[in-house]
């Protein structure tokens, strides 16, 4: 059994953050505090918090909340961002923003959700600015981090239309045939599994840095239901 955990939440209004308030009703034994830049709806039966803040006073929010944990599911696209610098903004210096006041707050665990293929030499600037927030964020020394590098997330986006990323997921069955071994990474995945396996990570004891991919992220969301 696991004793109960405050875990803060970051990225609330976004497909993962959706998925993980609804994820978390069944788990009473962690304690979720989203914290949001704008209002979001709390999804029914969820026994959580929401706390609405300029990111400029998210350190002063962090530490009145206290959190043991903390899940970042920050992120945008570039189209949605409007540029290159404005997505940078969101996947790279917001996500830093918050990792650090989590540093100065005296969270243990951090839970980042990246990218499958994240590299800080990748040629897409995408990729990039993903393998860059991630170095970042590892040089705070967290006494643990947990990145989870999902492929495709699969589940139904609010006000946010990405054609190209439906018709992904519409061949997703067919392309999971063709991606074994090493490019079973690359393999969609539903957003609640991830957000799963993101609170699962959020309430590890263990001690280091972690990096899941597809199959890491389906055994930790299984955790997750075994312990309840």
């Amino acid at each position: 059994m696991f004793e109960h955990k405050r875990v803060l939440l970051a990225g609330a209004t976004g497909l993962v953050g959706t998925c993980a308030m609804q994820v978390v009703r069944a788990h009473p034994s962690l304690r979720l505090v989203a914290l949001t830049r704008r209002e979001a709806p709390i999804p029914r039966g969820a026994k959580m918090e929401m706390i609405v803040a300029d990111p400029a006073r998210w350190p002063e929010a962090i530490a009145t909340i206290a959190p043991e944990a903390v899940v970042c599911a920050l992120g945008t696209t570039r189209r949605k961002a409007g540029s290159d610098e404005a997505f940078r903004a969101v996947d790279h210096d917001l996500v830093l923003r918050l990792a650090r006041a989590a540093k100065e707050a005296g969270v243990s665990n951090f839970v980042l959700v990246s990218s499958v293929g994240a590299n800080v030499l990748g040629k897409a600037a995408y990729l990039r600015v993903k393998g860059e927030a991630e170095a970042a964020v590892s040089k705070l020394k967290f006494r643990r981090l947990d990145i989870l590098r999902p492929g495709l997330l699969r589940g139904r986006r609010s006000n946010d239309r990405r054609p190209l990323e439906r018709l992904a997921m519409l061949a997703s069955p067919v392309a999971n045939l063709l991606l074994h071994g090493e490019r079973q990474r690359y393999r969609p995945i539903d957003a609640g599994v991830v957000a799963a396996a993101a609170l699962q990570c959020a309430r590890e004891k263990a001690s280091g840095r972690f990096v899941h991919e597809h199959e890491s992220i389906l055994r930790a969301a299984r955790r997750l239901e075994g312990g309840a």
